[in-house]
């Protein structure tokens, strides 16, 4: 009888516990105050991982974590910087790491953005002042093997979803865009001159909002190039106002006689670089441009961001009137 009491004992006891260790486990707790990274390096051991969570505040005890570690066998903890701003049970915390949800910024570049919008863009997600990304674009070294005449490296921080830690750098984002760019590039299969292509590609980018426009905009600038014709591109206009610190949201006269190199209302041929980072449908439209002879292009004036594309004066300017008058209603 003896005996069976203290079997019996024995049980209650395990079974308290369990139900402790269950309850502690599955307890959360905050150690911190507002918002804590903690950073396990690969190769990170289990026991340094529950010494780095206690003295971060996110496991109460070293043996807490350790228990919870038990409980979740045959899943790998995965390295990375976490972020821990509620409260977490450790049964949690083991679950985050082990699925390997490490902390990162995310930064959505789309077609079309200058390095001056990406600069904005990283000052927002809080990384940096813009100002840092700005003189680090600004030095082409990154992509001067590929283009030696390359002024900056605009036209080559490729357009893409990037995902950032927290010691991101300007000029880490900038390798990691222009090597998403060398491999776009590559994809081309192209011996065309990298320079001129994405030059040109970017004011595809800025002019045509619609895929299959896309060709025919190269067609029109290409056919431009090969007379000797300006190319009247607003967007180059828009570019020059930003070097200069003068853009003020639209286009004025002064603009559009201003002598500046990448204004393209004043000087014939390509800008000197870049004024956009084209996507890889602009770039394959300059390098498969569509057999027209158009020379002129303007916004039809029923809103849906297509084009009228005319071969003569008298066709573009009967448009553009058109246009105009729309407009005006």
């Amino acid at each position: 009888m003896r005996f069976l009491r203290a079997i019996a004992f024995l049980v209650l006891l395990a079974l308290c516990a369990g139900g402790y260790a269950v309850y502690r486990l599955s307890r959360p707790y905050q150690g911190f105050s507002g918002e804590t990274f903690v950073e396990f390096p690969r190769g990170t051991s289990t026991g340094s991982m529950a010494e780095m969570l206690v003295r971060a505040g996110v496991v109460r005890s070293r043996w807490d974590f350790l228990l919870a570690r038990g409980a979740a066998r045959g899943r790998i903890l995965q390295a990375g910087e976490y972020r821990f701003h509620t409260p977490a049970s450790p049964l949690e915390v083991v679950d985050r790491i082990a699925r390997g949800d490490v902390f990162y910024y995310t930064l959505l570049v789309p077609e079309g953005r200058n390095l001056f919008d990406i600069a904005a863009a990283l000052e927002q997600l809080g990384l940096f002042p813009a100002s840092q990304f700005v003189a680090a674009a600004r030095n082409p070294a990154l992509i001067r093997d590929l283009d030696p005449r390359a002024p900056s490296l605009e036209g080559y921080l490729f357009p893409n979803t990037y995902k950032l830690s927290r010691r991101a750098t300007p000029e880490s984002i900038c390798r990691m865009m222009t090597a998403r760019f060398r491999d776009a590039w590559r994809s081309l299969s192209t011996t065309a001159n990298p320079h001129d292509t994405v030059t040109l590609a970017s004011l595809v980018e800025k002019e045509g909002k619609l895929p299959d426009e896309r060709p025919l905009i190269a067609a029109v600038f290409e056919n431009r190039l090969r007379i000797g014709m300006k190319l009247d591109c607003d967007p180059t206009t828009i570019y020059a106002a930003l070097l200069e610190h003068r853009y003020r949201g639209a286009i004025y006269r002064s603009d559009l006689e201003r002598d500046n190199p990448y204004n393209t209302y004043r000087r014939a041929g390509l800008p000197p670089g870049p004024i956009a980072n084209p996507g890889l449908a602009s770039l394959a439209a300059v390098l498969h441009p569509a057999q027209s002879p158009a020379l002129y292009f303007v916004l039809r004036p029923d809103g849906s961001g297509a084009h009228q594309f005319s071969n003569t004066i008298q066709d573009q300017d009967a448009a553009v009137a058109r246009y105009r008058r729309a407009s005006q209603r």
